[in-house]
């Protein structure tokens, strides 16, 4: 699995959010993006336009002027990566950028349209499971844990 560089730092900030929010009251404190790219060292103008996509993707809210800076639009438990990674680029699964239920195999390639559809349904399964409050808190789900667990899973 491959995941662009505006993937992995939208999933670090989001994640970063979620760890400065907390669960009391100060859930809504607006933390700046220069706050954020700080934390997580990402390069300040490209968390510009990915927070831009997260907002516009429902996944964090915005607020401009002194006071001004980002939060997670709802509680980080209810957020999974998925949703995340598909916020910022599309369908979990693709194929030649088509999805796997688009493709014609034929012949003795014709088994691969399922294995691809597999392929998407164990991706879905995992990135649903793990929110990014699991992320933040550094506590994962204990069939993640299994996975990474096995030795062959780094490999």
């Amino acid at each position: 699995m491959r995941l662009s560089a505006r993937v992995d730092y939208a999933l670090r900030a989001t994640a970063e959010l979620a760890a400065v929010a907390g669960d009391g009251p100060s859930r809504t404190r607006p933390v700046t993006a220069e706050q954020i790219a700080r934390a997580q060292d990402i390069p300040p103008k490209f968390l510009e336009s990915i927070l831009l996509q997260l907002r516009r993707g429902g996944v964090v809210h915005a607020q401009r002027g002194p006071e001004g800076g980002y939060w997670l639009a709802r509680p980080a438990a209810e957020i999974s990566l998925a949703e995340v990674i598909r916020v910022i680029d599309g369908p979990l699964a693709h194929v030649r950028g088509q999805r796997p239920e688009q493709l014609g195999y034929h012949g003795a390639a014709r088994a691969l349209q399922e294995v691809w559809i597999a392929l998407r349904a164990s991706e879905r399964e995992i990135l649903e499971m793990v929110t990014v409050a699991d992320v933040a808190a550094g506590t994962l789900p204990e069939r993640i844990n299994q996975l990474a667990a096995d030795p062959r899973a780094w490999t």
